[in-house]
């Protein structure tokens, strides 16, 4: 293959590690992936199987379980899936799960939560969206009443990803209490553990085919203060706020791999497909586009691992964050399309790499924040 984009910040025992992560997908989730994609989910097993090779929550500290690395692992576990067109199984929002208790949990939140989401016992989700409340959190209805020396949870949630399997639910709830006047907590809700909770559809999306994302119904469930993310309610929309750049680098991140791996795969293509008694890369227009590929595709690791530097050292800020996420969410869907344009009539088919990756794009665009959600926050530094 030509232009490998490697990292500038990979190291010998990062290498090391990224061969643990090919090895793991390439035999037990790149041979299974139709079969997930049929079904609309990659079942348990598959977490199960990651937790024991220690690629989950890789940078949660050791003492809670945690692989105690940094947010280089995760970049490395998310570009590859990125590369091979990966999209069962979420682990960015496992992770992300994960940052909300190291960040704002409670010591013991933390030293109970912690050690099963990275062995992957327990599925991670986070369960903010509804039917009238995406971008914008005022349309919550999902409410948390007081009970006196707890709450009664109740309510629906939509688009959760992971949600068919997760066994760790995050639920944005809305405080129906007069002393916090409507502010959101987040509370900690294991779905087995309570009758109350309820799955509904695994949604029919027009991408990532192999990723449960599901509606959830919360009634009545019972819940007493130690499953309130921190301990003190009305503290939901900190939270969120303050690990938004994390979730944000993540799918940016994310990006970058599926590009990567879009641009591999065309240019393997290109070199074996005849046109005209010649192969297709000998076209100088095939050429021309490749060029503007590896121009974006290098840009796009330059931008990413300054990200991850700030990230590393304490100083990625909101902007930034949605800047990478903006951008790099953009370039994918772009890249993309010209990588279908090039395999011609087969790039539209299910069985291509690249065909599956288009439709799993769009999608980048919208959660995690909408491409306009992000222009706002950029804007307002301006």
């Amino acid at each position: 293959m030509t232009y490998q984009f490697k990292p500038a910040w990979l190291d010998e025992d990062l290498v090391t590690y990224q061969q643990t992560v090919a090895r793991f997908l390439d035999t037990e989730m790149v041979p299974h992936d139709e079969a997930s994609r049929a079904r609309g989910h990659v079942g348990h097993d598959i977490w199960r199987k990651a937790g024991e090779i220690g690629i989950l929550c890789t940078d949660i500290p050791v003492e809670y379980g945690g692989g105690g690395g940094d947010f280089r692992h995760e970049a490395l576990l998310h570009e590859s899936m990125g590369h091979r067109g990966l999209t069962g199984m979420s682990p960015s929002v496992h992770s992300i799960v994960a940052h909300y208790f190291l960040n704002h949990g409670t010591e013991e939140q933390k030293t109970h939560y912690l050690p099963k989401l990275a062995r992957g016992e327990l599925v991670g989700a986070i369960a903010m969206s509804e039917p009238d409340a995406g971008s914008d959190l005022r349309g919550i209805r999902t409410r948390a009443s007081s009970t006196g020396d707890g709450f009664k949870l109740n309510g629906s949630k939509t688009f959760i990803t992971n949600g068919y399997l997760a066994e760790l639910v995050l639920v944005f709830a809305r405080m129906d209490t007069p002393e916090d006047n409507g502010r959101f907590s987040v509370f900690i809700v294991e779905t087995k553990k309570h009758k109350g909770f309820s799955v509904g559809n695994r949604l029919k999306k027009i991408g990532l085919k192999a990723q449960d994302t599901s509606e959830l119904f919360f009634d009545d469930i019972s819940l007493g203060t130690k499953d309130l993310l921190g301990g003190n309610p009305g503290q939901g929309l900190y939270q969120l706020m303050a690990d938004l750049p994390y979730e944000r680098l993540l799918i940016a991140d994310m990006a970058l791999g599926a590009m990567e791996g879009a641009y591999q795969t065309t240019v393997e293509y290109v070199r074996h497909r005849m046109v005209f008694g010649k192969p297709l890369i000998e076209k100088q227009n095939t050429r021309f586009v490749l060029a503007e590929m590896v121009t974006t595709l290098k840009v796009a690791r330059a931008f990413i691992d300054d990200c991850i530097q700030k990230i590393l050292a304490g100083r990625l800020d909101t902007e930034t964050a949605s800047a990478a996420k903006l951008w790099m969410a953009q370039q994918q869907n772009i890249l993309i399309d010209h990588c279908v344009q090039l395999h011609g009539g087969y790039g539209f088919m299910d069985e291509y790499l690249v065909g599956r990756m288009f439709s799993d794009a769009r999608v980048q665009r919208i959660y995690g924040g909408t491409d306009e959600i992000m222009k706002e926050i950029i804007s307002r530094k301006l």
